[in-house]
């Protein structure tokens, strides 16, 4: 029995099988209780009382060696299959080939636009601090204009903080921090995500994207905005397109307009992106206020500019005529395949 013992730990010893099956090979010919060495564990019941000790010595030897190798093989096993992408590469190679979200091919184009007319492209933090998204521009603490956005707060005044940390309402905060750093001209346009505490809807989201330009210089007047923006919309929708100002009030601008085009969905007969009026706002726009260039150190009485700031999702609607914005997010691949053609 000894040399089948021995036999049976050489073999145990010299296993070289690799992978699930040849693991579980392993465990029932020699660990399982039907196994080898089981039926060795039940034949030491009749071996003569002198000997019994000896050979249960050497076959307990034998089974803490299985047990130790299939330990072995399992984490073996276990380290190959992780490697191994669990993908079947025999599979044939699909035809189909990516291509850009629409939101991502609206941006590149606004960005186009506005290259051509000069303007530079500027980042910015998203989280941000009180006074680069709501102080510097001339928002008052506890004034009403700061409940015109909905804000997503990070950690709040006292909270460890000198002053509020929240998610970026509006990427007009990039246009404070190139204005502290930047002496003008200036003349940028800052595109990025933004965040806001509201309902989803087919018109709204809690996140979204905006682009906002940014002109400051020596003699900049309304009329220089007005140009920008008739410019822009007729690139972007094309020479026949009707625009509109509509004056507004923006804190950080002063006059400030909104701009609207007819919209593209139902042509001016009115739907439910519209609100059934015929027109859409892209954009709102304003010159900068002059308490807004103090707060950067740059003298409203030498310089004046102008700004602006829309959102890509709502140019994307009109111009690709999408009627729910909720399906910029939703990852359909029936939806963005209809954009490939475009890419």
């Amino acid at each position: 029995m000894e040399e089948r013992i021995q036999t049976l730990l050489r073999e145990v010893q010299d296993y070289k099988g690799r992978g699930k099956q040849a693991v579980e090979s392993f465990r029932l010919k020699f660990v399982s209780k039907k196994g080898l060495i089981g039926e060795l564990f039940e034949e030491l019941k009749k071996v003569p009382g002198e000997q019994k000790k000896a050979v249960g010595k050497v076959l307990n030897e034998l089974k803490q060696a299985a047990e130790s190798k299939l330990a072995s093989l399992t984490a073996e096993s276990e380290e190959s299959e992780s490697t191994i992408p669990q993908v079947d590469l025999t599979l044939p190679v699909s035809p189909d080939i990516g291509n850009l979200h629409p939101l991502s091919l609206t941006r590149y184009r606004i960005i186009e636009i506005f290259e051509r007319l000069g303007f530079n492209v500027a980042d910015g933090p998203e989280i941000e601090d009180d006074w680069h998204n709501f102080s510097a521009l001339n928002f008052p603490e506890n004034h009403p204009a700061r409940e015109m956005q909905d804000t997503f707060f990070v950690k709040k005044r006292g909270d460890g903080s000198d002053q509020d940390i929240l998610l970026r309402t509006h990427t007009s905060n990039v246009q404070i921090r190139l204005m502290e750093k930047q002496k003008p001209p200036i003349r940028a346009i800052m595109p990025g995500r933004v965040y806001r505490n509201e309902a989803i809807s087919a018109r709204a989201h809690c996140f979204f994207h905006q682009v906002e330009g940014l002109y400051v210089d020596r003699n900049v007047g309304f009329a220089d905005l007005k140009q920008t923006l008739y410019h822009f919309a007729k690139e972007m929708y094309g020479k026949d397109i009707d625009i509109r100002f509509r004056p507004s009030y923006f804190p950080f601008t002063e006059p400030s307009a909104e701009i609207d085009i007819t919209c593209l969905i139902c042509k001016g007969a009115g739907c439910n992106v519209c609100k059934y009026s015929g027109w859409v706002e892209i954009a709102g726009s304003g010159m900068v206020h002059p308490n807004v260039l103090r707060n950067c150190n740059i003298d409203p009485d030498e310089f004046t500019g102008f700004a602006f700031g829309m959102g890509i999702e709502r140019v994307t609607m009109l111009k690709y005529q999408i009627n729910d914005l909720r399906l910029y997010s939703e990852n359909d691949v029936r939806f963005l395949k209809q954009f490939q053609s475009l890419t």
